[in-house]
Order: structure tokens, then C-alpha cells, then sequence
């Protein structure tokens, strides 16, 4: 199964071109929902005086991520842009780190472009990579011990060689520890995850 990804964006745009810039944001989003692999977006601005943009988007593989980077129809959009955009910063998220992504921790509501309504847009914490790491570190410890002793019973595994017992373990533990420990582990400390 594919792995979702997830791009955050920071943009900074001119502030003497904040509609030009909210328009053209809409525009975007409107764009990639309607490619293939399109899980959902959402964009805010720092603040009502800010020229900061912060926005995530996510797609249900790489693959489908990069179809939509390199369309034809986001090259015209992103040179839409460049009169407004002055800087921008974009960060992917996948594999281990989304173990530590909650659905959602809140939303922030924002007015439509258009002057019609409002939305609601996700917020997404992620703890910072020291506490991902223990995380995982008090996931694996116990259990590698665990299988450790499991197997050093059986006849014969001492003589396996050490690059083989690293290839049997990893291939069993892998799967435990993505589909049932590690998130059984932030589950258990999502408090600690999130201060």
C-alpha cells in the first residue's frame, strides 16, 4: 500500500498584494483537488496583518504528488505567483514521521476568498525529532529484547550469521512495530508528544 505524503509550505508574499494573493491560493487548492490522489489541503496567514502564508497539502502517494508537482496546470499557477511571492519554504512529510500526525489537534476557521462563508482548516502538531525518537526507542527496545530471548532458544541461531539473524529479525519486527506498537506507544504518551 501506498504511503500518503504530506508537503507544508511557508510563503511570504507582498502585503500590498494580499487579495491578489488570497485568489491565487484558492486557485491552487482548486487546482490539485481535482488531481488524482488529492487527500485535502488548507491555508492560513499568521495573523490579519501578516504576510505569511502557512499551507499543507497531502496526496495519497508519491506518486500522485509528484504527477501533480510536475502538471502542466501547477507550472502556469506557480507563475501566476511570482509577481507576489517573495519567499517560500516547503517541507515533505512521510513514512515514520507520520506515525506522530493526529488527524487533527484543532482547526482554525477562516473567511472564504470570496467574501461567502468560511472554513475550517486542520492544524497538525508534530513533537519535536528528540521526542520522536524516544518514542520509538520505547517501542523497539522492549520488544527487540523480547524477541531476543524468544529466539535464542532455538537450536542453531547462535551459528546463523549475524548479517542473517539481522535480516530475520528486522523482517519480523518491521511490521509489529509499524502496525502495532509504535502506535500503541504514542497513544500511551500523546500528552508528553504534544506539550
Amino acid at each position: 500500500m501506498s504511503e500518503s505524503i504530506t508537503v507544508s509550505i511557508r510563503r511570504e508574499v507582498d502585503p500590498a498584494r494580499i487579495a491578489e494573493a488570497t485568489a491565487w491560493v484558492q486557485t491552487g487548492v482548486n487546482m490539485a483537488q481535482r488531481h488524482p490522489g488529492f487527500l485535502g489541503s488548507g491555508w492560513v496567514r499568521a495573523g490579519e496583518d501578516s504576510n505569511v502564508w502557512h499551507m499543507l497539502y497531502r496526496f495519497a502517494s508519491e506518486a500522485d504528488l509528484v504527477a501533480w508537482e510536475q502538471s502542466p496546470e501547477r507550472e502556469w499557477w506557480l507563475s501566476m505567483g511570482e509577481g507576489f511571492v517573495r519567499s517560500e519554504r516547503t517541507k515533505r512529510r512521510s513514512g515514520i514521521e507520520g506515525w506522530f500526525d493526529e488527524p487533527t489537534t484543532g482547526t482554525i476557521t477562516i473567511p472564504n476568498p470570496d467574501g461567502e462563508g468560511t472554513t475550517n482548516v486542520a492544524v497538525v502538531h508534530t513533537p519535536p525529532r528528540w521526542k520522536q525518537a524516544v518514542s520509538i526507542w520505547l517501542g523497539f527496545f522492549p520488544v527487540n529484547l523480547a524477541f531476543a530471548y524468544a529466539i535464542s532458544p532455538v537450536p542453531g541461531w547462535d551459528a546463523v550469521p549475524l548479517w542473517l539473524r539481522t535480516l530475520g529479525t528486522t523482517v519480523v519486527l518491521t511490521p509489529i512495530m509499524t502496525y502495532w506498537v509504535l502506535p500503541w506507544v504514542t497513544r500511551m504518551i500523546r500528552p508528553w508528544l504534544n506539550r
